[in-house]
């Protein structure tokens, strides 16, 4: 049975501790999890819709929605978010002795959070949500649990290609850039290819950190696309930040393409 998330803003936390520290135990598998979370949540939050594009907008500003879109402030901090997971990511999967790496990115989950605690999320995470509630044996690896679970930050960047392919014509030079930023060779890269370049960059690390390959990889089959895509249609809080809107049948093609990553 697929239970969705809670969220209000009464449930914002008031204080929040960053302490390193914390960081240095986690297993390999929970470190590139963590990360991918924190990669997504700067990338969605930089591509989210511009904040004055976002409706409704009431009058009282009170009454707006916590998520406002894209804006001068959120991207500060989701691009340097973004530079941070650029540099250590792989660093800190890898060794978790590398006390620079693992500070680096615990650093820059908070500067993430600060971003799309503003402008939000998109896609990726609206996508997610059915993902990891419809769950059927897979158990992820290094979690101390004993029952099927796809972790959170898992379940987000199975989708990332695909989803920033298909947003990538509405803001092409913001994912030209995040590509850039990543490591891609952005020289000459044309508006029309924003996508396929952010797509194959996001692949790679993927790749590189030994992230399954796509929704098969994890139970699922195209039969499961319309449940996944009536998981999602509620997540309006998030999907509705997407740069571009998405039809029924644009996640499902969101969804397929997920299946297989490499």
């Amino acid at each position: 049975m697929f239970v969705p998330g809670i969220a209000n803003r009464v449930l914002r936390p008031m204080l929040g501790i960053v302490d390193p520290l914390h960081a240095l135990t986690m297993p390999e598998r929970v470190a590139a999890n963590s990360g991918f979370d924190v990669l997504c949540h700067a990338l969605e939050s930089y591509t989210a819709i511009p904040f004055n594009e976002r409706t409704p907008r009431p009058e009282n500003p009170i009454l707006r929605p916590a998520y406002q879109g894209s804006n001068p402030i959120s991207d500060l901090w989701s691009l340097h978010a973004l530079r941070i997971v650029a540099k250590y990511f792989r660093r800190a999967v890898k060794d978790n002795t590398d006390k620079e790496a693992r500070s680096a990115m615990h650093l820059a989950s908070a500067y993430a959070g600060i971003g799309f605690g503003n402008a939000g999320v998109h896609l990726c995470h609206g996508m997610s949500y059915p993902i990891a509630g419809l769950v059927k044996q897979y158990r992820a690896k290094q979690y101390a649990v004993d029952h099927p679970l796809v972790p959170h930050g898992l379940s987000v960047v199975l989708t990332a290609p695909a989803v920033f392919q298909f947003c990538a014509p509405m803001c092409p030079e913001r994912h030209i850039e995040a590509a850039g930023i990543l490591g891609a060779d952005i020289t000459s890269v044309k508006k029309e290819d924003a996508g396929l370049v952010l797509a194959d960059v996001l692949r790679q690390i993927m790749h590189d950190l030994d992230v399954d390959d796509g929704l098969n990889s994890i139970g699922f089959t195209s039969e499961d696309i319309p449940a996944l895509v009536k998981g999602t249609l509620p997540q309006h809080r998030v999907t509705k930040l997407a740069p571009r809107p998405q039809t029924e049948e644009d996640l499902a093609m969101l969804f397929e393409k997920a299946m297989k990553l490499y």
